[in-house]
């Protein structure tokens, strides 16, 4: 019953919540490398957008599951 939805936005909670949290200490750890060493920036970019971009994917992951159930 109800429960059930309950239960989906309880884990869509968590994990939307944890993901912004990853994102977030993920981008102030690539300013800060950004600020050490500027001239890696566009290295450091790429491995940034590869990352967040994994992070994401938990998220989206869940949401596939929810629906799926």
């Amino acid at each position: 019953g109800e429960l059930k939805f309950v239960g989906a936005a309880v884990g869509m909670a968590i994990a939307s919540g944890l993901c912004g949290l990853g994102q977030g200490k993920a981008v102030a750890s690539a300013a800060e490398a950004v600020a050490r060493n500027p001239a890696a920036g566009s290295s450091i970019q790429t491995l940034l957008v590869l990352g967040l971009a994994f992070i994401e994917s938990l998220a989206l992951f869940t949401l596939v599951i929810i629906f799926a159930k």
